[in-house]
């Protein structure tokens, strides 16, 4: 599928896209690898449905608990999310057809300080050639993603400058 910065754009702003979000506690996915994988297996079936109807498509995975995160697998033709589609004529000409790719994103406040994260998982002719192999990595990515909001600690501004005086203290002596 390609397509145009015209159309993309007037997609996302309209909405002219497939939708669909899932939402799952934590407790239900951080145990069993194989609940996890039902759900990837299904954003993947959903994205490569989408490519072969020339489709758009954002499918999420929000998991609820202590630490919430949203997982979405979006068809776009840079990693940007479709809330930032008005940046897209930044990078892009009017008028060429781009080839897309399917972006995996997730969103937390535990991932990183901007709260996002976005990479590439595969190219449109990949996924459609072997959608089981990207479900395994989209399930390892899910997983990983997990294990850093897992272990993510807000810095705290105020810490930060106290151990600066101390070292600063301590360095004068």
């Amino acid at each position: 599928m390609k397509i145009n910065l015209k159309d993309l754009t007037e997609k996302i702003e309209n909405e002219d896209y497939i939708q669909d979000l899932e939402t799952v506690k934590y407790a239900d996915i951080s145990k069993s690898k194989t609940k996890l994988r039902t759900y990837a297996e299904k954003m993947v079936k959903e994205v490569v449905a989408a490519l072969k109807h020339d489709s758009l498509i954002q499918t999420q995975l929000a998991v609820a608990g202590q630490r919430p995160a949203t997982f979405a697998l979006e068809v776009d033709i840079i990693n940007l999310p479709y809330s930032n589609y008005k940046k897209i004529s930044n990078f892009f000409e009017e008028g060429e057809e781009y080839p897309v790719n399917v972006y995996f994103e997730t969103r937390s406040d535990y991932i990183n300080v901007s709260k996002f994260r976005i990479d590439q998982l595969a190219t449109e002719e990949e996924i459609l050639a072997d959608p089981d192999k990207y479900t395994e990595l989209l399930v390892d990515a899910i997983i990983e993603k997990l294990q850093v909001i897992r272990e993510y600690k807000k810095s705290d501004s105020k810490d930060e400058k106290k151990t600066a005086t101390k070292t600063e203290k301590k360095t004068k002596k």
